[in-house]
């Protein structure tokens, strides 16, 4: 099979990273009969500093004709950074912003898996932990308060900003089933997230979450508020099969999951819309303070790699390859700088994706 991948090597380690699961990918395809096709695009402070803006109209005609894109990180130190003296609009995260939504990209998903070669970087009570665990985090990516209106104005003489959460029952009702669809091929429980004791907008999300159910009979669904899930995710992670999700509340819960499995550069992800393209990132940011140093965490790139394997083009065997080969490095005790502990053997981005190219198998 011919793979026509887009990469967007992106900001800060983003280069380092992404050429670490490039190097993942042509050793499935050498293995495997197939052939990685790598479209070259521009987002982000790269994109800045070559167009002034932080994502063109060309690089997103570019993404749509690939089958796929897999991304570095985006964005750099908002306080010595030039790109942060831009007004917001034309500020690295607006591309990302904004491809999501020209891609239609309403769909996240964010794996948080405590490996148990791992469970020492766990910063919760082994008791907890004991096991470890998996659940699929599924967050609307496409609506809600990062999208709605938003102004700053002044009113009587006292600055005042507006920002709008906004939801319809369509944009509720395709996350939903992909939400459902995901839990019938995992555990079968789906844990709906809201603030319905508050929000409109969350009791909408209920409302329409139980009409999806309806058609789910296999899976178990729960309703939680999301104060209460920040706080379970930290006493009983493992009772989490899938979170489904908002926006804002599931970039929050996902990075609050990444602490808890050890560290966020073990976390991939996976945007996707209502066909097989996808756009496949790590779920941290671009970390300037280390870009360049050689310390970066490639292993989320890596899996958000195998993710877009199994997602986009249906490689289930060739996914499970590199799932395969990164639990087999940590087995062996190899560790990059965020990961590592006593007794174990520190190596550098580049290292880790030479052992995981090299357990392809």
């Amino acid at each position: 099979m011919n793979l026509n991948i887009g990469v967007i090597k992106g900001d800060g380690i983003g280069p380092e990273i992404v050429a670490e699961a490039m190097k993942v990918l042509d050793q499935v395809g050498k293995t495997y009969g197939h052939t990685c096709g790598y479209t070259q695009l521009l987002m982000g402070g790269a994109s800045i500093d070559v167009h002034g803006v932080p994502l063109t109209d060309e690089t997103v005609a570019a993404a749509k004709s690939c089958d796929a894109v897999l991304m570095g990180s985006i964005g750099g130190d908002a306080k010595t950074s030039p790109w942060y003296q831009l007004e917001p609009s034309r500020r690295p995260e607006a591309g990302l912003l904004r491809i999501r939504k020209e891609l239609n990209l309403f769909a996240n998903l964010r794996p948080a898996v405590l490996y148990d070669e791992l469970k020492g970087a766990c910063p919760l009570k082994e008791e907890i932990t004991e096991g470890g665990f998996d659940m699929m985090i599924m967050r609307e990516l496409t609506g809600g308060l990062y999208f709605g209106e938003r102004r700053t104005v002044e009113e009587d003489g006292v600055m005042t900003a507006y920002d709008s959460l906004t939801y319809n029952e369509n944009e509720i009702r395709r996350i939903a089933k992909r939400g459902f669809d995901i839990a019938m091929k995992r555990r079968r429980k789906v844990t709906s997230v809201d603030k319905a004791n508050v929000l409109d907008s969350s009791r909408l999300w209920r409302k329409v979450v139980e009409e999806v159910a309806k058609g789910y009979p296999e899976v178990t669904l729960e309703h939680m508020l999301v104060d209460n899930c920040a706080m379970q995710l930290v006493k009983d992670p493992k009772q989490f099969d899938v979170i489904l999700t908002e926006n804002m509340f599931g970039d929050i819960l996902s990075d609050e999951a990444s602490m808890v499995t050890g560290s966020i550069g073990m976390l991939s992800s996976a945007s996707l819309n209502e066909t097989k393209f996808g756009l496949y990132e790590p779920s941290g940011g671009s970390a300037p303070d280390i870009a360049g140093k050689g310390i970066a965490n490639p292993i989320a790139t890596i899996l958000s790699a195998a993710m877009m394997l199994r997602f986009s083009f249906d490689l289930d065997k060739e996914a499970d390859a590199i799932e395969q080969a990164v639990e087999r490095v940590l087995k062996e005790g190899y560790r990059t700088i965020d990961i590592m502990s006593e007794g174990k053997q520190q190596v550098n981005t580049e290292k880790m994706g030479d052992l995981i190219a090299g357990y392809i198998r």
